[in-house]
């Protein structure tokens, strides 16, 4: 679901294949921007700007914006209103291919990322930008309200699941506040939420192989109602997971962020001893 405010007189058509529904209170577009505190020295990157609700306010404040935007029907307008502004720089394509280095002034630039993401592309979209994390300070989105309840879950909690454990290994995750249906034009069905993501510096937890993380925490989800046991059948046997200090017997929902590491590191140093048959 992508939000944003709607200036008065835009005649700019919603569409439904962009999820576009935009804010119409000024409030809100206040107090995210409080959220965000942008500084002078920033270089900022905002996804879906549509209609400049988050913009506007941004732009006037950061040293350099790169913004990303989809809809052709609104590369114009945007051009009109911010073309002049030294620190305005629009690129007209998907955010889920786009390459963010690219926009990296510098190998060790560091860079702020900021949107209103359409819901049906939200999920894949942060793992997306999970790969620029070492170039990313922090991020700040609205998305549909599940969506951060999910990215912020306690273990344990009927929330928790793949998202939550990526999401929280590479971020702190916050919370910040909800946004109602009626402070949207049209109104979405749903409630909306502002979520705050820094990425850490320093993981404290560290996963040998990444990638070896990444697959073994969607095998363990790939069945939310089964054991360890069973979703990890061919990764790693009860013995092996007992090892780990973790119940064979329990559900992937009720591991902690570590005991997944744990899990992925006793895999990948099985599978880097014995690379023909990692269980035994």
């Amino acid at each position: 679901m992508q939000k944003k405010r709607s200036p008065k007189g835009s005649g700019h058509k919603h569409k439904k294949q962009f999820g576009q529904n935009f804010l119409n209170n000024p409030r809100i577009i206040d107090q995210i921007v409080a959220a965000i505190r942008p500084q002078s020295d920033d270089h900022l990157i905002e996804i879906g700007p549509g209609e400049a609700a988050l913009t506007e306010p941004l732009l006037q404040v950061v040293r350099k914006m790169d913004i990303i935007e989809i809809d052709t029907d609104l590369i114009a307008p945007l051009t009109r209103r911010f073309g002049t502004n030294p620190a305005f720089h629009l690129h007209h394509t998907d955010a889920l291919s786009l390459d963010y280095a690219t926009l990296l002034e510098h190998d060790r630039e560091m860079v702020r990322v900021v949107g209103n993401l359409p819901y049906n592309i939200s999920s894949p979209l942060l793992f997306h930008l999970l790969n620029y994390a070492p170039h990313i300070r922090d991020m700040h989105f609205m998305l549909q309200k599940e969506v951060v309840d999910r990215i912020c879950a306690e273990p344990g909690s009927k929330t928790f699941g793949r998202l939550s454990v990526m999401m929280q290994y590479a971020c702190q995750t916050e919370y910040l506040f909800t946004v109602g249906p009626e402070n949207f034009t049209p109104p979405p069905k749903v409630d909306s939420a502002i979520v705050r993501l820094v990425p850490y510096a320093q993981k404290p937890f560290v996963a040998e192989n990444e990638s070896d993380f990444a697959d073994l925490v969607k095998q363990a989800f790939s069945q939310k109602r089964k054991t360890l046991r069973n979703t990890l059948k061919g990764w790693l046997n009860s013995e092996q997971i007992e090892a780990c200090d973790v119940d064979p017997g329990a559900r992937a929902e009720s591991l902690s962020v570590a005991q997944f590491v744990q899990l992925s590191n006793y895999f990948t140093q099985l599978k880097t001893s014995n690379p023909d048959n990692t269980q035994e």
